[in-house]
């Protein structure tokens, strides 16, 4: 039976991070200024993000006991909802509007739905005037068009939803606007994409998924939410099928896509299978998988020792924030303890732990709507992602890639680079081409060729026009990779075939040239083996070597390690190598062919012989 903390363990953790939290907080408790540097937005939006993101926290907290002995702690909140809401408040106090800054609308957001979440021990309990204000506050949001069409329409839906519910102005037409927006979300097997593009990432459970559970349940949705609430649980249902998939053995969550230091928020879609009662993943193991992403972090010093989150992954980290990140902003983390808000007698806690995927065995597993072959790997815990389907991009983009997407390996135990490097000339786990200068090519707007499983090998291909990028001045960093100035470098298609944690890599050019090959990046005592495959006579031999980068990741170990592969080639000419993460120092030897018909021949390195078409009619 595997280990796992109970609720009063869970409840000690939440107490600790609160406590904490309000330390900083301005008189009328209305800010939460934690400590860091000062955010894009400034020190009011900071303020508001640190008060609205422990509010969430703090509700899950009070509804998960009915109130019972926390009366403090709501007291405390009501306190802050009336400075903020006050437009005679001091600075120091005076929440930022959603007409003043776009920002605003997102807290407004958890303001509501925590709102409603506790309303007999905080709404109900607030004096007419200061309801009055909330509902002015919460106001600028109906009639306002200028909601992002990603998971920002759940913010409009959630104010608005509130708002209806205690009497105060709200559209149907938004509402149902809204809706209509996500459902253009969908995509194969329960997944969501954050808007138009191939964005697929932690939004997906952490927000998508999880906010059509909780608005749901709202006083104000019923009417809307009753005819949907089958299919959104289904597909849920499905996508945590595949998420659960997602976690190592330690805990860790898969590491891409933006907005990682909200770090445990990554837990929240599997309360959210809790709250909604799928049929597919039993409590317990809905229980264990978000037990072990939450103390993941705690276990490695997140909250730190003060009881504080900062920006990083396992410690403090900077880079790691995107533009709209300030020192409140990894209070979203707070997410993943929706938990603590199901009472201790609900199935969930009531049930045995169950073990994950990788705590049972290997996985292997194709996921067609991101293009991901998901490899768990039961020996030594890890599980990597191979990517041939998301950039957050769409197809015949010119962008350049994000390190954060458009790389082909991501992993619970490997950063990409996210130094200038890894955003400008790619390599980690890259196939590239090289000018004279040295640039080396962008992927974004690559095409999927296939994604599956043939038997016990994963099989993933794409293809695309390769360039090279000249980023525009003052990028500001939202995750997706940077627009500038494309040149054509000409087209790669590269294949993967995938069993347990080795990768064959494939990659043939329509132009000559130098193709380079990045492995994957590591830190510490794993290891990023790359070696060439000679998969045809005419393949001339591979010149190797290693960039090593410093501060380039937030995992400890001072500096990341990635090795790389050239070779000189000609048009229509395939070239191979085996791609390796282990924990062991020897390279491991495979070998493999391709005849015309694009059928591969590989020896895996334990000796099994498989034959795999690259195509599939």
């Amino acid at each position: 039976m595997p280990e796992t903390h109970s609720r009063d363990d869970w409840l000690a953790l939440a107490d600790r991070m609160l406590a904490a939290a309000r330390r900083y907080a301005s008189p009328g408790h209305a800010r939460v200024d934690v400590p860091g540097a000062e955010g894009d937005f400034g020190r009011a939006v900071d303020g508001l993000e640190g008060f609205a993101r422990t509010f969430l926290l703090a509700g899950f907290r009070i509804a998960g006991e009915r109130g019972r002995g926390l009366d403090e702690l709501a007291e405390w909140y009501a306190a802050g909802l009336a400075a903020g809401t006050d437009p005679k408040a001091p600075d120091c106090e005076r929440w930022p509007r959603l007409d003043e800054h776009g920002q605003a609308k997102v807290e407004a957001a958890s303001i509501a739905l925590i709102l409603d979440l506790t309303r007999p021990w905080i709404w109900d309990r607030l004096t007419p005037s200061v309801q009055e204000r909330v509902v002015d506050y919460l106001s600028p949001a109906v009639g306002d068009n200028t909601y992002p069409r990603i998971n920002w329409v759940w913010f409009r839906l959630v104010v608005q939803t509130f708002l209806r519910s205690v009497g105060g102005p709200w559209s149907g037409t938004e509402m149902v606007e809204d809706l209509a927006t996500h459902d253009s979300f969908r995509r194969a097997d329960g997944w969501l994409a954050d808007g138009e593009s191939r964005a697929y990432d932690h939004y997906t459970g952490w927000a998508l998924h999880l906010y059509p559970i909780l608005w749901a349940r709202m006083s104000g949705a019923s009417d809307l939410a009753d005819p949907r609430r089958d299919r959104d649980t289904a597909d849920l249902d499905r996508f945590l099928q595949d998420a659960i998939t997602l976690i190592g053995a330690d805990g860790s969550p898969l590491i891409q896509g933006r907005s990682l230091t909200y770090r445990f928020a990554a837990a929240a879609p599997f309360w959210a299978g809790a709250l909604a009662g799928v049929p597919s993943t039993t409590p317990g193991t809905l229980r264990h998988a978000a037990d072990r992403i939450v103390h993941h972090f705690a276990d490695h010093g997140a909250p730190d020792d003060d009881g504080l989150l900062t920006i990083g992954w396992h410690g403090p980290w900077r880079r790691l924030g995107q533009a709209y990140s300030g020192p409140g902003s990894p209070y979203w983390a707070s997410k993943g303890m929706l938990g603590i808000a199901l009472p201790a007698d609900h199935p969930v806690w009531t049930a045995p732990a169950e073990p994950l995927p990788i705590e049972k065995g290997d996985v292997l597993r194709a996921v067609k709507a991101p293009g991901w072959l998901i490899s768990g790997v039961r020996a030594d815990g890890i599980v990597r992602v191979i990517n041939h389907g998301t950039d957050h991009a769409v197809e015949g983009a010119t962008t350049g890639d994000s390190p954060l997407y458009a790389r082909i390996g991501y992993s619970t135990a490997t950063f990409p680079i996210l130094d200038e490097s890894g955003w400008t000339d790619p390599l980690d786990q890259s196939v590239v081409l090289v000018d004279d200068s040295g640039r080396r090519s962008h992927r974004t707007g690559f095409r999927t060729l296939t994604v599956r499983v043939d038997g016990e090998v994963g099989v993933a291909g794409s293809t695309g026009a390769a360039h090279w990028n000249t980023p525009g001045p003052d990028q500001r960093d939202h995750g997706a990779g940077r627009p500038g100035q494309a040149t054509d470098a000409g087209e790669i298609t590269v294949f993967s075939l995938v069993r347990g944690p080795w990768e064959i890599r494939l990659a043939r050019t329509e132009r000559a040239g130098r193709l380079r090959m990045g492995g994957w990046p590591v830190t510490n005592d794993l290891h990023s083996h790359l070696t060439p495959l000679i998969v045809s006579a005419n393949v001339r031999g591979a010149h190797e070597g290693e960039d090593v980068h410093r501060d380039a990741g937030p995992l400890a170990g001072g500096k990341t390690r990635v090795p790389w592969l050239e070779w000189q080639v000609a048009p229509g000419e395939w070239r191979a190598a085996l791609v390796v993460l282990s924990r062991d120092p020897a390279p491991p030897r495979a070998a493999a062919s391709i005849d015309h018909g694009w059928e591969v021949r590989a020896t895996w390195p334990d000796g099994v012989t498989t034959r795999t078409p690259l195509t599939k009619e």
